[in-house]
């Protein structure tokens, strides 16, 4: 299928955010994209969210969320954990969050067409769909963030990502770094002898490598 356009097509667009963040939730979220409202998203700047400074991503995700069909499925750092220690596989919980924010999307709306980046292996995707969402065409590919309903879906998450270090931060007064560089490594250690390594089940994703590193440096 040409995905080239999809200007003229109605099609929900789903990416994720905090995939690669040792701090926060991982967020996926969809977006319905339509012809109707592509000039609303353009307007709005629409790219990937990679390419949008934190603050104007807040921004346009809030008219999104308020103008434009959507859904987020946010999982917590406790209950990601919780998944990960059964599930195992990163790429498999994803593609349980993208099937299921597909899947709340058309309680509320039609598309015979999803679009969403392909992150491993596509069976993981399409496995995870049920009912609803298998009545839809699926279809991954690299870079999908070119086509603007994926872009938009990628701001929401990024922007509800931000919203729980916001939380995070006003309830254990500090400051949670994204990514998963030395400098989390820190705040993560920081935040460990402030409460206790324990604690950090709700702030962290503990299969990343950093939690290791924090041991290390207490």
């Amino acid at each position: 299928m040409d995905l080239t356009d999809l200007n003229a097509s109605s099609y929900i667009g789903t990416d994720e955010s905090g995939k690669g963040d040792y701090f926060g939730p991982l967020v996926v979220a969809a977006v319905l994209a339509t012809a109707e409202n592509r000039e609303r998203l353009l307007s709005l700047d629409v790219k990937d969210s990679k390419r949008v400074a934190d603050k104007k991503a807040r921004r346009i995700a809030e008219a999104i969320t308020a103008e434009i069909p959507c859904s987020i499925v946010a999982i917590g750092p406790e209950k990601y954990n919780e998944l990960y220690s059964k599930i195992r596989n990163l790429n498999r919980l994803l593609a349980w969050g993208h099937a299921r924010a597909i899947e709340n999307l058309l309680d509320s709306c039609e598309a015979l067409l999803a679009v969403t980046d392909q992150f491993g292996d596509p069976k993981y995707v399409e496995s995870a769909l049920m009912k609803k969402g298998r009545s839809v065409k699926l279809v991954q590919e690299t870079k999908a963030e070119k086509h603007i309903g994926v872009a938009a879906a990628s701001i929401v998450a990024r922007a509800r990502f931000l919203e729980y270090l916001d939380r995070f931060a006003s309830e254990y007064q500090m400051t949670f770094p994204k990514g998963a560089g030395s400098n989390v490594d820190n705040a993560a250690a920081d935040f460990c002898r402030k409460y206790c390594y324990d604690d950090l089940d709700k702030v962290a994703k503990l299969h990343f490598k950093n939690s290791q590193k924090v041991k290390a440096l207490l």
